[in-house]
């Protein structure tokens, strides 16, 4: 091969790294534009939402509320501290990674997300940040989302339970013994496959169709129990979070109903929610919305304040971060340092 034939071969990938740098700004430019049009949308475009965000900072202002919304506002940061906290345990056993790279990786996964169906942006927003084994990352986030569902099915089981004992199960014995072992026998399926996850796996490739998702899995059986129960505590503690700035949204609209029946309507809520697939993070707030005005409407709650109460904390948990989380993303290194590093020169023969 002649030294002029050599010098084209090495020139090539520098004459594509321009052009991939460009589709990789575009990329950002879009995913903040999409993310900010979504924002404005739900937050201001849409009369309910914007009368309950005008309510929520009326109410701060005013002093009616005030303390309580504070303190939902101030959980916000211990909220996704948490998140943080439970992907850096699930991403040090891949490799060695600061809780400070964790935190952007859950902000930067939060903002993708919000644009893509049922939040699959989390997992790439996520695995960006690593520098290594990508694939096994996909395994590690859908892990640590299992552990979260795990929390929530216990929660929210527990939850729909008094409703179902409480309002359409009385005078029925039988089926509310059934009901009861149908719960325990649910929570036991459910938390089964996080310690027994080679089960799981060996499932996922019994069945054709799913068993090209067998890969990304492979690596949750390389989690001892002790990371596993540590990943599911925080993951209950997130959860805790979570229903504390619910009750505190509540208090702070006016919702009096008594506290065993509100954190059951609040564990439903988040339940049900998680059940449905939505399409991105604008749709979770009607799923929510429906289902915390039926639950607590069966406590004889209005569904104003019901109302008003969850579409704050969409905002607080959701709408806010993703906005903090797009100074991150415009900031992403997607080429990595591969893209940017020149080969070297070839000597002729």
């Amino acid at each position: 091969m002649s030294s002029r034939h050599l010098q084209n071969y090495v020139q090539k990938p520098e004459e594509r790294a321009p052009r991939r740098r460009g589709l990789v700004v575009l990329g950002k430019l879009f995913i903040s534009l999409l993310t900010l049009g979504l924002l404005w949308h739900s937050v201001v475009a849409d009369e309910a939402t914007a009368a309950a965000w005008r309510g929520l900072l009326t109410r701060t202002l005013s002093g009616e509320g005030r303390g309580p919304v504070l303190l939902a506002l101030l959980l916000m940061p211990l909220n996704w501290g948490l998140e943080a906290w439970k992907w850096w345990r699930l991403a040090r056993h891949l490799e060695p990674v600061s809780f400070r790279r964790s935190f952007r990786a859950v902000l930067v996964g939060l903002t993708l997300g919000f644009v893509t169906p049922n939040r699959v942006g989390d997992y790439a927003g996520r695995i960006i940040e690593l520098k290594s084994r990508r694939l096994d990352a996909l395994g590690a986030v859908f892990l640590g989302r299992y552990c979260q569902l795990v929390a929530t099915v216990a929660a929210g089981t527990v939850g729909l339970l008094y409703f179902l004992l409480r309002f359409y199960l009385t005078g029925y014995p039988a089926a509310r013994l059934g009901v009861v072992l149908a719960t325990v026998l649910l929570n036991v399926a459910v938390l089964l496959p996080l310690y027994y996850s080679q089960m799981l796996v060996a499932a996922v490739r019994a069945v054709r169709p799913l068993r090209r998702f067998s890969r990304f899995l492979a690596v949750m059986p390389t989690y001892p129990a002790r990371a596993l129960s540590a990943i599911l505590l925080i993951s209950s503690l997130r959860y805790l979070v979570f229903c504390a700035q619910f009750g505190l949204l509540l208090a702070a609209y006016g919702v009096r109903a008594p506290l065993g029946p509100a954190a059951a309507a609040v564990a439903g809520t988040f339940l049900l929610k998680s059940l449905v697939p939505s399409l991105n993070a604008l749709a979770d707030v009607g799923v929510r919305e429906l289902s915390a005005t039926q639950l607590f409407g069966l406590l004889g709650e209005p569904v104003l304040p019901v109302l008003s109460a969850s579409l704050s904390l969409w905002v607080l948990n959701i709408a806010v971060p993703s906005a903090i989380g797009l100074l991150f993303v415009l900031r992403l290194k997607v080429l990595g340092k591969r893209a940017n590093r020149r080969p070297e020169p070839v000597a002729a023969p």
